[in-house]
């Protein structure tokens, strides 16, 4: 196992608990270690905790925030819910290095345009437990990665639980991850 980079904070920066979802804030000069750096958010292990540093404040870590998706002008709405898909690909549980579409758990994307301009999103997507302190996070982030769509006016994600998430449900590459196959 290779080790994790030891980083100071540049400034005060507003984190997640991990797994509670609680927010903290971790202090300027706080010493942390750079657990996980993937889909453009950081999970940081801070006086024996692990925290979830969104991506808007990776400069916090001396990192480069994501870069925000961009749409041709002509879009289809077939081009959107691509884009749409790509940006969840991007979401990832801070405990599990594996994002949340190839772990199965995003049900349903839908796209449809507005009537005067632009086009709102609706997704179903589950958790890998129902009682999963993360889940307002993870759905929060979906959320959020959709907004930065261009065109993207208004997106619902809403977490279901029928069907229950299995581990059949993950992608080949997932299960290989995470030894489940």
């Amino acid at each position: 196992m290779e080790p994790m980079e030891r980083i100071r904070l540049s400034r005060d920066v507003v984190c997640t608990m991990v797994p509670s979802g609680q927010k903290v804030l971790a202090s300027k000069d706080t010493p942390v270690e750079l657990m996980q750096a993937l889909g453009g958010s950081f999970t940081i292990k801070a006086r024996g905790h692990l925290l979830r540093v969104e991506g808007k404040d990776a400069d916090a870590l001396g990192k480069e925030p994501p870069p925000q998706p961009e749409l041709p002008e002509n879009a289809s709405d077939g081009d959107v819910e691509e884009m749409v898909w790509e940006q969840l690909r991007g979401v990832f549980d801070p405990e599990i290095p594996i994002n949340i579409v190839d772990l199965g758990l995003v049900y349903k994307v839908k796209v449809e345009s507005l009537p005067v301009a632009g086009r709102r999103v609706e997704v179903d997507m589950t958790l890998t437990a129902p009682g999963c302190g993360m889940g307002g996070v993870i759905a929060s982030d979906a959320h959020q990665r959709i907004m930065e769509i261009p065109t993207i006016e208004e997106a619902a994600v809403e977490l279901v639980f029928d069907p229950p998430w299995s581990r059949e449900m993950m992608s080949d590459e997932a299960k290989l991850a995470t030894g489940m196959f």
